[in-house]
């Protein structure tokens, strides 16, 4: 986290909420314009969700790309953003936004670091989030020494008796991804029937039809071991009745808590927990308030990560004309701008 004087304003053009994915690209789209960005996040480094949640699953829709994981598609973003030295601010949520008398906004983090800005780009993906925990007696002696909701690092897993709980996508996606590297793995969920992709939901029945992997019907009902260490996992049947499963390892995929935070109170127009935005700006119900990513909506939104970099292309361009309203903004090529291959330091 930078270090500053938290009682002296840091003044900028933009001040970007979210270092995910579509935050870290409007930092360049912001760059080409010549705007300087601050960017904050809660999380202690960038990356957002793919870096929190699945830095090695792959994602297959980034153009040009047909397959990176999630660690790997922050690290280009970073290296592709480096010409215009952005100044990160992690490990603390933005708390209060307020309209200064001049138009610009001054917005102040849980540290009391103050941040004055002529424009806010709100790219929090779906705010806050935290994942749904079981509600099983005792589970917390569990939590990160048998019992982990995110996997950070598959390796980590190799060879574990491995009982993964749930029937989504996250559920099905890493029983798929850490059968290869389980000693034994066991999916349990309480139908037989799953939220996740058809697909995917194909490729796991093989692996159980193969005997790569188990499914068993039921739902937790209470854990068993020492010290933090499992030995095996009780799950209960619908008539009640329960069995145990063989497990040193649980993971509980029951989806995510997501929550605005703050931001549910700076009087922005919301529709469903999102912010509304128009599809010419991506401009909020205040203006020089824009919402990019998956914290926005608007009619046939998609919630993918490359209509984020869209958004912010365009947001870019409404953004300049806030912070400098009498400069003629004259739209360039990176292919073949002189001038913005000076700023991106290519020859």
């Amino acid at each position: 986290m930078t270090k500053t004087d938290a009682n002296a304003p840091i003044k900028t053009d933009a001040v970007i909420i979210g270092a995910g994915p579509v935050g870290l690209f409007a930092v360049f789209e912001l760059g080409l314009l010549d705007l300087k960005a601050q960017v904050l996040d809660i999380q202690s480094k960038p990356g957002g969700q793919c870096a929190e949640l699945y830095p090695e699953k792959p994602i297959y829709d980034i153009p040009a790309w047909p397959v990176i994981s999630g660690e790997g598609l922050v690290k280009k973003l970073l290296e592709q953003i480096k010409p215009f030295a952005p100044l990160f601010h992690l490990g603390a949520r933005v708390e209060k936004l307020e309209r200064l008398p001049d138009r610009s906004f001054r917005l102040t983090n849980e540290l009391g670091q103050v941040f004055e800005a002529k424009v806010v780009v709100i790219a929090a993906g779906g705010g806050s989030f935290e994942s749904k925990k079981p509600p099983l007696a005792g589970i917390e002696q569990y939590e990160n020494k048998s019992v982990y909701y995110l996997v950070r690092k598959i390796e980590a897993f190799r060879g574990k008796n491995i009982l993964i709980a749930g029937g989504g996508d996250s559920a099905l996606d890493w029983t798929l991804n850490l059968a290869p590297i389980a000693k034994n793995l066991t999916l349990l969920h309480r139908r037989a029937e799953f939220r996740a992709a058809p697909n995917i939901v194909q490729k796991m029945k093989a692996l159980v039809a193969e005997g790569k992997i188990k499914f068993e019907l039921g739902q937790l009902h209470a854990l068993e071991g020492e010290g933090g260490r499992l030995s095996r996992v009780i799950a209960r049947r619908d008539d009640n009745s329960t069995f145990p499963i063989e497990a040193d390892t649980l993971l509980p995929f029951f989806g995510l808590t997501m929550k605005l935070g703050p931001v549910e109170n700076w009087g922005l127009k919301l529709k469903d927990g999102l912010i509304e935005v128009d599809t010419e700006k991506f401009q909020t119900s205040e203006p020089g308030i824009f919402a990019i990513g998956d914290i926005n909506t608007y009619p046939g939104k998609l919630k993918l990560i490359l209509c984020g970099f869209h958004e912010a292309a365009l947001m870019s361009q409404a953004a300049a004309r806030v912070v400098n309203p009498d400069k003629k903004i004259m739209f360039q090529y990176t292919t073949t701008s002189t001038s913005l291959h000076k700023k991106l330091g290519v020859s």
